[in-house]
């Protein structure tokens, strides 16, 4: 009877033991710098990670053991240098304290990979917490892919609007140029004599599982002036104007609803609704310009108008 039962105990012992080495076996093999950072828990120097601006639609798996840790919606630009998430899926990330008492590891609670640190309280999204993240120790597996959509603004210079709308959760890309007029291939140097109709404008491709029109056309209004008629803080002409070329009748009509409900609260609104016209892009040094030059808006900053009772449910555009 005790031979039985030691036979038994071992049978189970050998059985743990393989099921521990079957998923051993499952991690990836790491390259050194992976090795550095995942293991040995170093940190990958900032904005060199290849997910810092990433903004494809999926998840976030680990580098070691391809376990879920994190779903792209909950990416946010953070301009730390590395990606930045303010929720984690739920059971994926576990926390330890450093060594030193001072700051919060973060680690794939499957496999124990090191992923960097978390930190809260400093208000740079809703949840108030910021899951600083090497992009090494992170894999990605895109969704299915989405129809996505276009929206167009114009909004004063086309700098500022192209780069507070880049920061937008949803927002896949955003290209300066130049719509509305009455001629081809207009260049900045026509544009500005405001003699061609054509306005300063961003076309703003988004992801509609991620954001809406409606939430960046309350975006849009936030960060300029749409009480300015034929201008935009210093600068000064038709190509300046406010306006929002809609696409479809739906886009026209959320358009409308908000001018509607700015003039409820008592402002002057100048922004015009237009059809959609052809967009020409800008010239490529107007592209990403504050990025470029690392500048800052000079007539764009957001302000809050909209409080979240005053945003209704959106349907996705």
């Amino acid at each position: 009877m005790k031979n039985t039962i030691l036979i038994v105990i071992l049978v189970l012992a050998t059985g743990l033991y393989m099921s521990y080495q079957g998923a051993a076996m499952e991690h990836r093999k790491l390259t050194p710098e992976e090795e550095y950072v995942i293991v040995q828990k170093g940190t990958e120097r900032p904005f060199t990670g290849k997910y810092v601006n990433h903004k494809e639609v999926g998840t976030y798996t680990c580098r070691r053991c391809s376990a879920e840790l994190y779903h792209s919606q909950d990416k946010f630009a953070s301009d730390c240098g590395w990606p930045a998430f303010d929720d984690e899926i739920k059971g994926a990330i576990t926390r330890k304290t450093d060594p030193d008492g001072r700051r919060t590891e973060i680690i794939c609670t499957a496999c124990g990979a090191h992923l960097g640190h978390v930190f809260n309280g400093e208000g740079l999204t809703q949840k108030n917490t910021r899951h600083c993240v090497n992009s090494v120790s992170l894999d990605f597996i895109a969704a299915r892919p989405v129809q996505n959509e276009t929206a167009v603004f114009a909004g004063g210079c086309f700098w500022g609007v192209e780069h507070l709308m880049e920061k937008t959760t949803g927002v896949l890309s955003v290209r300066s140029g130049y719509t509305g007029g009455h001629i081809e291939n207009p260049d900045y140097k026509s544009v500005c004599t405001g003699k061609t109709g054509h306005l300063e404008a961003v076309e703003v491709v988004f992801d509609p599982n991620l954001t809406s029109f409606s939430e960046l056309s309350r975006l849009f209004f936030e960060i300029h002036d749409f009480s300015q008629t034929d201008g935009q803080g210093p600068d000064h002409g038709e190509q300046y104007k406010s306006a929002i070329f809609v696409a479809s009748p739906e886009q026209r009509k959320i358009a409308e609803e908000i001018i509607q409900q700015l003039r409820s609260m008592r402002y002057d609104v100048a922004t015009e609704v237009r059809a959609a016209a052809q967009f020409w892009p800008a010239e490529e040094y107007h592209q990403n310009y504050y990025e470029k030059t690392g500048k800052s808006p000079y007539c764009h900053i957001r302000r809050k108008i909209f409080a979240a009772s005053q945003n209704p449910s959106d349907k996705k555009q």
